[in-house]
């Protein structure tokens, strides 16, 4: 794993206009850096990255099936008691889940660790699945890059085929957001895009025109029932919402599925490392306020179950300046957990992260982010990466 500088593209944001990556720039600061890129070898993405993946995603279902079976601990992970029935029903029927990403510290010598599972409502999807490859062929085109480079990159291919086993035979399906963000309505399309691509009927509605018939289904803004419905909106917040509890019996089938609560807090990550002890893909983490979590002693990080985009995250170290990094945020209420620190690596002046994607139970890519503080946020850069021995 080497960061290289290398020239961008000159017609880039050119480029990323045509095909609809218009949150390139956020607030006049570079969200996509093609500046530089990461280099892999293949052994080092099958072996360290792929491969641990698997292995992670398999220890998170072995949880869900703990989790889900003990009410105790769904509710230290803050999930509403009313919905504790709903979640196991959900993982027993085994209602399908479409993606999820694993974020990863991987330095290129040591296994990858795992800091938290994006397993609900993880974004910078369209960037890893599709502009990062058009940069690939473009510098291959331009020369900068030999024929023979690739890229650990079969998102958009996995999600063609995952999306018309989870529409069914009617092969219809409604994809939801906030559309006020740029972000989310760009992630929203491509997924939708995916599913006509698969020979689907996709309807786009914004998530605050759904509505809910006499009999539970959710309908659209047409009074149309929602048979399948994608929604880019966290679970934790319908469930805690007035609308949420049409959840519990709604036909409707849901992506990501109620048992996704349990994948997306960050209350997994104790229950993994008390589950797998040890294992080098995973970090010792604990509830906070269990006896247990005094072996972190005074250095530790520190999680709400709910948080997103490091907010509320703290790097808590006395060899720190001022003791410890901090982000603002929302989040806390619900708790927290404690993990080991363990540093990103770090290539010049920033921070890195491995985003390793999931899409249907399957490795499908890597996106990298970047940052100067070593909590990564929704301001961090992506950076692309390739494959060349």
């Amino acid at each position: 794993m080497d960061r290289i500088e290398i020239e961008e593209r000159p017609d880039w944001r050119d480029d990323a206009e045509r095909c609809g990556f218009l949150f390139h720039t956020i607030d006049g600061e570079p969200y996509w850096d093609e500046t530089r890129a990461y280099r892999f070898s293949l052994a080092e993405i099958e072996d360290n990255l792929e491969d641990p993946t698997q292995e992670l995603l398999s220890l998170c279902y072995r949880a869900v099936e703990r989790i889900v079976n003990d009410g105790a601990l769904m509710e230290r992970m803050a999930i509403p008691e009313e919905f504790h029935d709903a979640v196991r029903q959900s993982w027993t029927r085994k209602d399908y889940d479409l993606y999820g990403r694993f974020d990863l510290a991987y330095d290129g010598r040591s296994p990858a660790k795992l800091l938290e599972f994006n397993a609900d409502t993880p974004t910078s999807l369209f960037e890893s699945s599709v502009f990062q490859w058009r940069w690939l062929e473009g510098m291959k085109e331009l020369g900068r890059l030999p024929d023979e480079a690739d890229q650990f990159n079969s998102i958009h291919e996995k999600l063609v085929e995952a999306l018309p086993v989870i529409a069914g035979p009617n092969r219809r399906m409604h994809f939801a957001g906030v559309f006020d963000s740029g972000e989310d309505r760009a992630t929203v399309e491509y997924i939708a895009d995916c599913a006509v691509q698969a020979g689907i009927e996709a309807t786009l509605i914004d998530i605050a025109h759904i509505g809910v018939d006499a009999e539970g289904w959710f309908t659209d803004s047409s009074d149309y029932r929602i048979e399948t419905l994608f929604k880019l909106y966290p679970l934790e917040d319908m469930v805690r919402e007035e609308f949420g509890r049409y959840l519990i019996e709604t036909p409707t089938r849901i992506v990501e599925p109620l048992w996704k609560l349990v994948l997306s807090n960050k209350g997994l990550l104790p229950v993994l490392w008390e589950m797998f002890p040890g294992h080098p893909n995973l970090l010792p983490a604990f509830f906070e306020g269990s006896p247990a979590s005094d072996m972190l002693g005074d250095s530790y990080v520190r999680k709400p179950l709910l948080s997103r985009e490091g907010a509320n995250v703290a790097i808590v170290d006395p060899a720190l300046p001022g003791g410890g990094i901090a982000v603002d945020g929302a989040y806390g209420e619900e708790g927290y957990i404690r993990q080991q620190v363990q540093m990103l690596p770090r290539f010049g002046d920033d921070w890195t992260v491995i985003g390793s994607w999931v899409i249907a139970g399957r490795p499908a890519g890597i996106g990298i982010r970047e940052d100067r503080s070593p909590i990564t946020r929704n301001t961090s850069r992506f950076v692309p990466h390739f494959i060349l021995d």
